[in-house]
């Protein structure tokens, strides 16, 4: 029967709270705790004492774990006493197995749990013990080979006992032998497990791989570790880390492999659900985040649009009320015209960033000069900044090559950045656009004086729905979208646009980047050429349109559900001296046309109970019937690409969205009657 008397177990650390940690640990299993504060104070124990088992810390100053554990190993009295080197250090592969290879019997990792701890110290303690007696035995037995066989049975008990999978191969990988809890894992019989066999338990999807790392590694003599899985015949699936090493003969001849199968499922699900945790968690992050922003957003296009409706509604209440003199009624359309053109690009931002979330906005690509496009946005703004008493230049390379690009968004990508620089540059600044060739590529740069960008708000200056300032005492309006949707419209033209601020107060310079086309220099100035006569030749169009009665004599049918719309639009096509026949329904539009055949159908789209895609229709089954073909428009502000197409191929000629520009509503109804030839705006 094994010895009562207490055994001595060496505990190795420099640090005392980690001595005072491990004696609590240990305590429990009532045997002689030893402590040492390094390498050398445990070698002087070694000295005078036997122990059970050592724990070796592996980072200490002076003598680490591994020199302490190669000396322990070279005195005959400790050679074969039992190391469980500790760390918070390393958890490689290499510095284990460094471990394994000068003969400890486990690595463990801090923190460590008190009870694996406590379990694996009682076995080497009651394998000491059990040693001991051995000892006692051997010295009583005459016998050498009884001594022998004695020893071997106890090492398989502590195989058997073993918390981890055992095996052992051939020098061909083939399995010799097994322990009992390797053959739980894998749901095997001892017979089973031996030979090749045991690869017939892992998993079919991992099988192949398993089998090509095996031969790679255990043949070339080397250590081997995976994970995979392995499936039992009863069908339970478990995840498993197999360890492997070579066993040399003293003559370094390889006798085969050592290793271990340890079932980590638990461990495997527990960290999954930790990921997944981690993972909901960013996602939770993120959609407030969004929110937050969505919100703010909201928040941010009330106050935008109620701003400018506020000076509408106010100017239109006083016209309507009190009488003032021309210049003031002047004035007070001059603003209600303003604002609500202000109202309109907030509407046009929305849709097109709605667009491009969509991918549905597409470009009208063709070979352009710059020139003109830069110029037309240089204008466009001009008022603006001449209001604000800013310095507008330019410097404009006229040797530029033409680019493949879409003039009218192009226009408005310069557009953006202009009105971008005038609203943050103060009175009596300076806004420079400057355009210039670097390589096969143009700049354009916008440059200003104005309040500058802060530097960690500089990766979010093109980012949808933010701005540097959110807050209700902000100074500058705006939605926080003319800078997204230059960007999208940029890479759209596979292009680059870049910013650069040396922080607050010290302005900005935002750079677009394009790729030039290959076209010669007179190609350039005869294009240039005709946009411009094309621009001249649109506005003394637009300009007669308004001044002259290019409707005259035609009859057009007017439906809308709003009698507001109606009057107003009634009174444009009536100044161009068209007789209206207005209608409020889709009904009241099939009652007119039983009676008299218009010229002209202008439809609204949304109506309530019949919309104008059911008038459309209506009238072309008419025809089919009736013969004649009613020329129509359609009016919506549903302004998305596919609304206009499903317009056309439900029956109407023309789509127009709904703020109308009153002089092209006339020129799109002239041209739908071969009263003009000139081109649509």
């Amino acid at each position: 029967m094994p010895s009562q008397a207490k055994v001595n177990v060496l505990m190795v650390d420099d640090h005392p709270e980690n001595l005072m940690a491990l004696e609590a640990v240990l305590s429990g299993l009532g045997q002689h705790l030893v402590r040492a504060n390094s390498g050398e104070e445990a070698l002087r124990c070694l000295l005078s004492q036997d122990f059970a088992v050592i724990l070796l810390d592996v980072q200490m100053p002076g003598m680490d774990g591994f020199e302490t554990a190669t000396l322990i190993r070279k005195r005959p009295r400790s050679q074969h006493t039992p190391i469980i080197f500790l760390t918070a250090y390393s958890t490689s592969d290499k510095q284990m197995f460094k471990g394994y290879s000068l003969g400890a019997v486990d690595y463990l990792f801090k923190p460590i749990e008190p009870d694996i701890l406590a379990s694996k110290v009682a076995v080497f303690v009651d394998l000491f013990k059990k040693t001991e007696e051995v000892k006692r035995q051997a010295a009583e037995l005459t016998a050498v080979n009884s001594e022998l066989r004695e020893s071997e049975e106890r090492f398989r008990s502590l195989s058997a006992s073993s918390p981890v999978g055992i095996f052992l191969t051939d020098v061909e990988g083939r399995c010799t032998y097994t322990n009992p809890r390797f053959q739980s894992i894998c749901g095997l019989s001892l017979q089973e497990s031996l030979g090749e066999a045991w690869l017939q338990s892992v998993h079919s999807e991992d099988r192949a791989q398993v089998q090509i790392d095996w031969l790679n590694w255990t043949l070339a003599n080397r250590e081997y570790s995976s994970e995979f899985r392995v499936q039992t015949p009863d069908g339970i699936l478990r995840q498993v880390h197999v360890r492997t090493s070579p066993m040399l003969s003293a003559q370094g001849e390889l006798l085969g492999h050592v290793g271990t199968l340890e079932d980590i499922t638990n461990r495997k699900i527990a960290e999954e659900a930790r990921a997944q945790v981690i993972r909901e968690q960013a996602a939770r992050i993120e959609a407030e985040a969004a929110n937050r922003m969505k919100d703010e957003f909201l928040a941010t296009l009330s106050h935008e649009l109620r701003t400018p409706l506020n000076s509408v509604l106010g100017w239109a209440r006083l016209l309507r009320t009190r009488s003032f003199d021309e210049a003031t009624i002047a004035r007070a359309l001059e603003t209600i015209e303003r604002n609500a053109q202000a109202q309109a690009q907030m509407i046009e931002d929305i849709l097109d960033v709605s667009r491009i979330i969509r991918g549905k906005l597409q470009l009208n690509l063709r070979p352009i000069t710059l020139i003109p496009v830069i110029e037309a946005a240089i204008e466009a703004v001009r008022p603006t900044a001449e209001a604000k008493s800013l310095q507008l230049e330019s410097c404009l390379d006229p040797s530029l090559e033409r680019v493949i690009g879409d003039p009218d968004r192009l226009q408005q990508i310069i557009w953006n950045l202009l009105t971008n620089a005038i609203k943050f540059t103060p009175e009596e600044g300076k806004i420079e656009v400057r355009s210039l060739r670097v390589g096969s590529r143009v700049h354009i740069q916008v440059k200003d004086t104005g309040i500058g960008i802060q530097p960690e708000f500089i990766p979010y200056v093109f980012d949808r729905f933010r701005q540097a300032d959110s807050t209700t005492t902000r100074s500058h309006g705006g939605l926080g979208l003319g800078l997204a949707i230059v960007r999208h419209l940029v890479e759209l033209h596979h292009g680059n646009i870049s910013v650069e601020s040396e922080g607050e107060g010290k302005g900005s310079t935002f750079t677009l980047e394009l790729l030039l086309s290959n076209s010669s220099p007179s190609k350039l100035s005869s294009l240039k050429q005709r946009i411009v006569m094309t621009e001249d030749e649109d506005s003394r169009r637009k300009t007669d349109v308004e001044s002259s009665n290019t409707l005259s004599g035609l009859q057009i049918l007017l439906v809308d559900d709003e009698p507001d719309v109606r009057e107003v639009l009634t009174t444009v096509m009536e100044s161009s001296g068209a007789k209206v026949i207005a209608a409020g329904s889709v009904q009241e539009a099939l009652q007119v046309l039983d009676q008299m055949q218009p010229d002209v159908l202008v439809s609204d789209i949304s109506m309530p109970q019949q919309d104008g895609y059911m008038l459309i229709r209506q009238v072309r089954e008419r025809e089919t019937r009736q013969g004649g073909c009613l020329p129509a428009l359609a009016l919506t502000a549903y302004v998305r690409e596919e609304d206009c197409q499903q317009a056309i191929e439900s029956g109407f000629q023309k789509h127009m969205s709904k703020p109308v520009d009153t002089t092209e509503l006339v020129m799109a109804v002239a041209n739908l009657t071969g009263r003009a030839v000139t081109q649509e705006v």
